[in-house]
Formats: structure tokens, C-alpha cells, sequence
């Protein structure tokens, strides 16, 4: 028998960059699909919502105004730092909903394979959702995507992984900085990812990630005036409607949830989901006596 004592891992929230416990000083059980105690996770508070706000705020002008190929260079690192702790993950993801190792791994490698292709589009998605406008006149009309600002993400309960990357990594992708709610139930493999991103090359901020209820959390984050747009991918019904009525006071941008398999093949809807269109107009003026146009 080994003489050594058994060292348990602290999972901590991931705030501008930081791991802070909660505000609160509550922790909640997690347990496997066997109701078996895997960890304490901390149970965020209204102002712990506040304070990771208030650090996408702030990581928001240099993350948006980054180049569009820088941020796919530090998604892609991303994807390389998660494929470096595949073993971690696959064992997080195996116990947080009950599947075997198989597919676990085949869940862990599918996020990683939505990180790289998410990565390949940062600087692509401007000629999707922009472009030059025919107009009659003499003008230039162009219109080009922007990032809506803030986004609050409720992260999908039951796809602890593979749904939470679905739905971050787009939302960074285009330029938003996020504050994530992390399932519930299955609160640990999102916690580690903080872990990744902090080894990463993403800024502190970009990325904040909170675990507990999403009850408590959530309606916080739907009236905060400072959050731009929400994503309600794992609310039910009810919390839903009354997210929808608090994100109403200062227009802010819904993503209703709807039934997902988070399985399926990714698509761009959630990369112009928390986009803005600007359109510049541009006189072409004349070259000369001839009156030509450029």
C-alpha cells in the first residue's frame, strides 16, 4: 500500500485571466453519473458575474482589435494546449456524463477538431457576412462584420465539453469577449479549460468561466448594461423567457436556445450570430476632364 496521502484538485473560477475562488465562499458536490463525489466546484454569486463583466469590458478593445489572423493563431494554440491534456479531458468528460472512455475521446477529439476549424475562420468570415453593394450612384457602399461587444454564455447542461466548445469558440472567433455559465451538473471539464486558456497565448478576459447555477447567475448577467449579447443555449424554457424579457431593457442581442446535437457537423450561424454590420459609403470622384470614375 502507498504511504502517500491522495492530493485532490481545487477547481477554481477562470476571471480576467486569474483563478478566483468564489466571491461567496460556497462550494458545491459534483458527482458522476453514479452519484460518486468527484469534486467541490465553487458556487459563483451575482458578484462574481459583476467582476467577470467587468473583465470582458476590458479585454474587449484588444481582442477585437486584433487582427483577424492573430486570434486564429491563438485558437489554434488553443486546440494545441487541449490536445496536450486529451487524457485529462477524456477521463473529465467520461465521468462528468456517464460514457465510456470511447466515447469520451471521440467527444474530447471532436472540441479539439472544432477549435481548429473555428481558428480557420477568424479571418475569413468578413467575405461571408460583408462585401462591396451595388448602388446607384457614384459611391463606394461596404459593408463589413464587427464584433457585438460582451457576450454571456449559457453553456449546454448535458454536453459538458464538445457543447461548451461549440458555443465559445465561434462567439471569441469573430472578436466578442464572454462570460461563460458552465453546466451545472458537469461544471469540471469547463473549469479546466480555463487552466488551458490561461497557458495559452488568449488574453486574460476574453474567456471568463463561472460554474454553479445558472438561476442565480444568469438573470444578472441578462439585466447587466454592460453585456452586449446572450446566448441561452443552456437555458430551459422557463429561464429562457425570463432571460429574453431582462436582456429587452438595453436591446441586447438573444441567441434562443433550440434543440442541438452538438455532434453534428459545426456551421457558421454561431460566427455572424454576435455580429455587427457596419456600412461605409464613399464617393469614387472623377479622374480628369473626361469625367471618368474610379
Amino acid at each position: 500500500m502507498s504511504d502517500r496521502l491522495s492530493v485532490f484538485k481545487t477547481y477554481k473560477l477562470y476571471v480576467g485571466g486569474k483563478f478566483p475562488r468564489s466571491e461567496s465562499g460556497r462550494v458545491y458536490e459534483v458527482t458522476d453519473s453514479k452519484n460518486n463525489w468527484l469534486a467541490n466546484a465553487p458556487r459563483s454569486s451575482r458578484k462574481d458575474a459583476r467582476d467577470a463583466v467587468v473583465a470582458a469590458r476590458k479585454a474587449f478593445g484588444g481582442w477585437s482589435g486584433a487582427t483577424a489572423y492573430n486570434r486564429g493563431q491563438i485558437l489554434y494554440r488553443v486546440a494545441e494546449m487541449l490536445e496536450g491534456r486529451r487524457e485529462q479531458f477524456v477521463r473529465e468528460v467520461a465521468e462528468a456524463e456517464g460514457l465510456s472512455k470511447s466515447k469520451a475521446a471521440a467527444q474530447v477529439d471532436a472540441a479539439v477538431d472544432r477549435w481548429v476549424w473555428y481558428a480557420g475562420w477568424t479571418d475569413k468570415i468578413a467575405q461571408l457576412a460583408g462585401g462591396a453593394n451595388p448602388v446607384a450612384g457614384p459611391y463606394f457602399n461596404l459593408s463589413t462584420p464587427e464584433p457585438t461587444g460582451v457576450v454571456a454564455v449559457l453553456a449546454p447542461q448535458e454536453s459538458s465539453f464538445l457543447g461548451l466548445v461549440s458555443v465559445v469558440a465561434p462567439a471569441i472567433a469573430t472578436g466578442n469577449t464572454t462570460v461563460v455559465v458552465a453546466s451545472e451538473r458537469h461544471p469540471l471539464p469547463a473549469l479546466s479549460l480555463g487552466e488551458v486558456l490561461a497557458t495559452s497565448d488568449l488574453p486574460g478576459g476574453v474567456v471568463n468561466i463561472l460554474s454553479g447555477s445558472a438561476r442565480e447567475i444568469a438573470p444578472t448577467l441578462a439585466a447587466h448594461q454592460d453585456v452586449n449579447a446572450i446566448d441561452l443555449a443552456g437555458a430551459d424554457e422557463e429561464l429562457a423567457k425570463e432571460l429574453e424579457i431582462a436582456a429587452a431593457d438595453n436591446l441586447k442581442r438573444v441567441l434562443r436556445p433550440q434543440p442541438t446535437d452538438w455532434t453534428d457537423p459545426q456551421g457558421t450561424d454561431r460566427l455572424t450570430a454576435f455580429l455587427e454590420t457596419k456600412t461605409v459609403w464613399h464617393t469614387t470622384g472623377s479622374l480628369g476632364a473626361s469625367g471618368s470614375a474610379y
